[in-house]
């Protein structure tokens, strides 16, 4: 079968470059379903990148606050874009084919969706691995794009539970496993295109300069961003963020939490953990009242905000204030943090919520505003070097106990010079992509 036309991934960086009859088609576009919407994986739309500098009176800093939104990506999440940059790479490398084959999508929330949508746009069968306990609106747009879901035991922290399923799936024939946690192609997406973005956003607010960029870890694709960040601002700080119910990287903690698809219970293979500067924890509770607040508080401050957040947006804004809180950032300075989904994945988790505490009034809603940021000074590590030492040591026994890694493999990965040479393999793969576009 014939593919659809692809972008590059310094396309989706540079919307502009594309070629103008398919972006003029991609800008038009209104089915959800249009394959020419591949085209418009980007954080750049017609008018800029969406992102929103957060008032001061809500997070009670000096610093500014800025977001930046993926509610305009094809399934209202950036994590189509890493979904995307796995099947490409294996696609131009020859190793899949989208003749009767089915991509496996592992996941614990917006990757899975991403990728329940990009298959069958390109021509693939998709299978998204998903814990049972995921919200329902999840499940509800993996099966909406096309796409089967295998529900596996547990949450967001199950992800071993993931992987045993993995294992099965990969003895069936024809069938490619595409683990977001292992797979540098979504490094290279975020490295390039959301750290690229971020940057372009921070050179029009306050000095112009990034002081931090925050992202809860997931896969810990998002936070690859920091590493080009830091190429452009040297002094610009990389602050990971957990659940306080599940602190793996910041006191080989584990547990259950409440904020979807962070907090996975392990420290993935494409973590550049030798970049990291800190990592903080947030409580899941803080970032579900938060949500509530945005959607039923009724404050016009938070108005623009209602289709803006999901639950791990919300973490990655406390985050960012516990950031410019614990650097003294002043007026002027930023902190770049995304909101990684919007709220439509969410009105069951809020259902939740409220059967548990009650509506919330507008006494309640002006006092929840006016505390937000009250996020504290506690939980939050130093990346010294013994400590990024360690975070490093603990992919050992996810990747060379159970996945088949070995040492030499996972000593490689505390060279910095590694991390460089995986971004520079970029500017050949869009190379080789081009020629093969023709």
């Amino acid at each position: 079968m014939s593919l659809p036309p692809l972008p590059t991934l310094d396309e989706l960086l540079n919307p502009d470059t594309q070629p103008a009859a398919i972006r003029a088609r991609a800008r038009a576009a209104t089915d959800p379903l249009d394959p020419v919407h591949l085209f418009n994986m980007s954080w750049t739309t017609d008018r800029g990148i969406p992102h929103y500098v957060l008032p001061p009176s809500l997070t009670g800093v000096k610093a500014n606050i800025v977001v930046m939104s993926s509610k305009h990506f094809p399934t209202g999440s950036h994590k189509v874009g890493p979904g995307y940059s796995c099947l490409r790479e294996r696609l131009l490398s020859g190793e899949i084919t989208p003749d009767g084959s089915t991509l496996v999508f592992p996941s614990t929330g917006n990757y899975g969706i991403g990728g329940a949508w990009v298959g069958p746009r390109v021509g693939f069968r998709s299978l998204v691995v998903l814990p049972e306990d995921m919200s329902a609106e999840r499940f509800e747009k993996i099966e909406a794009y096309g796409a089967s879901v295998l529900k596996t035991p547990g949450s967001e922290s199950n992800v071993k539970e993931i992987y045993d399923a993995v294992h099965e799936l990969q003895k069936r024939p024809n069938h490619t496993i595409l683990n977001q946690f292992a797979d540098f192609a979504n490094y290279r997406f975020h490295r390039h295109v959301t750290g690229g973005s971020a940057l372009r956003v921070a050179a029009g607010i306050g000095n112009g300069r990034v002081a931090a960029f925050v992202s809860a870890m997931g896969s810990a694709g998002t936070i690859a961003a920091a590493d080009r960040i830091k190429k452009a601002f040297p002094d610009a700080k990389a602050v990971g963020l957990e659940p306080i119910q599940c602190p793996t990287l910041y006191n080989v903690g584990y547990g259950a939490h409440a904020i979807e698809g962070i907090g996975d219970k392990h420290v993935t293979w494409i973590h550049n953990v030798r970049n990291l500067d800190a990592m903080a924890c947030i409580d899941d509770e803080a970032c579900l009242l938060g949500l509530q607040l945005v959607q039923e508080g009724g404050l016009p401050e938070l108005a623009e905000l209602k289709d803006v957040f999901g639950v791990s947006g919300l973490c990655n804004v406390l985050g960012a204030i516990k950031t410019a809180k614990h650097y003294q950032l002043g007026a002027g300075e930023n902190v770049l943090t995304v909101a990684t989904d919007g709220f439509d994945r969410y009105p069951s988790v809020l259902d939740r919520l409220r059967r548990r505490t009650g509506p919330l009034t507008p006494e309640q809603a002006r006092a929840r505003y006016a505390h937000f940021g009250d996020v504290g000074g506690d939980w939050f590590l130093e990346g010294t070097m013994d400590v990024r030492r360690r975070w490093h040591n603990q992919k050992y026994f996810t990747w060379v106990e159970q996945q088949g890694k070995t040492v030499a493999e996972l000593e490689a990965l505390w060279d910095p010079a590694f991390w460089d040479a995986e971004a520079d393999k970029l500017k050949d793969i869009d190379a080789r992509h081009l020629a093969w576009r023709g």
